[in-house]
């Protein structure tokens, strides 16, 4: 199984951005494959993404995700090809459409028909990565615009038709989406013991574009921290559950919630998000059933990580996306390496067939 990192957070703000580098080139040390850089209204995605092409060696470095509805594909594409040249080839494109409360509150952009959008996105980007004039004509992009003086360019940057696109998807239809065009999937809200609400639909889309899930790199995961007091680590993550199911989106849109329901706990998703809008933040928290945290991190005894961890790698996840514990970087450092070492002797247990 591959290990990815999340740097930073959608809401990050560089507070403490020299022991992050530290901390990234300590996993490209590790061995670590593929580092993340997420946004929503801290940091964007990509400046830190520029600066750690310069500081480290071997991990792939990935958007997690752009907001697409801030940049239009060309200027995505421009972007891309950019980091590309300066990681020396170990860029991933993740993309996303964020939630109405980001795009139009923040950006000004409609919400409306994101499924549509994305796709219509995505084709614009494999035609500039693909070094052909830019010719599209489509609900949300038209390529040159109608009517004025444009015409259709080819971007100059060498084309790279291979450069990975990831998208980060919840609802049916848009996982039927990520299995027919992208090359890998940014899951979150991901219960092993219920994938198939996820992998069933990226299969379909698989299906239809003439491809299979090994086509398409599964990644997801959670927080990891090994500990014998469980009833602490549950209680810690507890708060972090009530705001996915309550906080991430309008009580109208939440994409997470919406998931959690699917995967068959919309009681427990439903009480939490009501606590939460009420204002009840600590009624919220303490509504988040132990199970569900549980089931979508890898905390617990050594036993009950492996045994996470396994449940994981039976659902079809290839890559495990992980955050680390501590109260400093120094101690998040540690403990990715005690994960890292941990998901490789799990890795070499199950390639020689013996039960961990």
């Amino acid at each position: 199984m591959r290990i990815s990192i999340s740097i930073g957070s959608a809401y990050y703000n560089g507070e403490d951005w020299e022991q992050l580098v530290a901390y990234t080139q300590a996993a490209d040390q590790m061995g670590v494959d593929e580092a993340w850089s997420a946004e929503a209204w801290g940091m964007d995605a990509i400046v830190p993404l520029a600066y750690l092409a310069g500081q480290t060696q071997n991990i792939r470095l990935g958007t997690g995700i752009l907001q697409i509805s801030a940049r239009v594909p060309s200027m995505i594409a421009m972007t891309a090809q950019s980091l590309d040249t300066v990681s020396r080839g170990r860029f991933n494109l993740g993309l996303g459409v964020s939630g109405p409360q980001v795009v139009e509150g923040l950006h000004g952009a409609a919400f409306a028909k994101p499924l549509s959008r994305m796709r219509e996105c995505v084709q614009v980007l494999r035609q500039a990565l693909a070094g052909e004039k830019l010719q599209f004509s489509g609900e949300h992009y038209t390529l040159p615009r109608p009517g004025g003086e444009g015409k259709a360019i080819r971007l100059s940057q060498p084309p790279r038709p291979n450069l990975p696109i990831y998208l980060a998807t919840l609802g049916p239809k848009s996982l039927q989406m990520t299995g027919e065009i992208a090359d890998g999937w940014l899951g979150t809200c991901f219960l092993p013991e219920q994938g198939q609400v996820f992998l069933d639909d990226l299969k379909i889309g698989a299906d239809q574009a003439g491809r299979t899930l090994d086509d398409i790199d599964i990644q997801t995961g959670g927080y990891f921290e090994i500990s014998e007091d469980v009833e602490r680590l549950i209680a810690e993550r507890k708060p972090a559950m009530a705001f996915t199911l309550g906080g991430m989106g309008s009580a109208k849109t939440n994409f997470y919630n919406d998931a959690y329901c699917r995967a068959g706990y919309e009681d427990d998703a439903k009480a939490v998000q009501q606590l939460w809008i009420d204002g009840k933040r600590e009624q919220a928290v303490k509504r988040v059933p132990e199970e569900l945290v549980l089931l979508t991190n890898l905390i617990g005894t050594e036993d009950m990580v492996k045994a996470r961890l396994r449940a994981f790698r039976d659902a079809g996840v290839d890559t495990f996306r992980l955050a680390t514990a501590g109260e400093n970087w120094r101690d998040r450092t540690a403990a990715l390496e005690t994960a890292v070492d941990l998901i490789r002797r799990e890795s070499k247990t199950w390639a020689a067939g013996a039960p961990s």
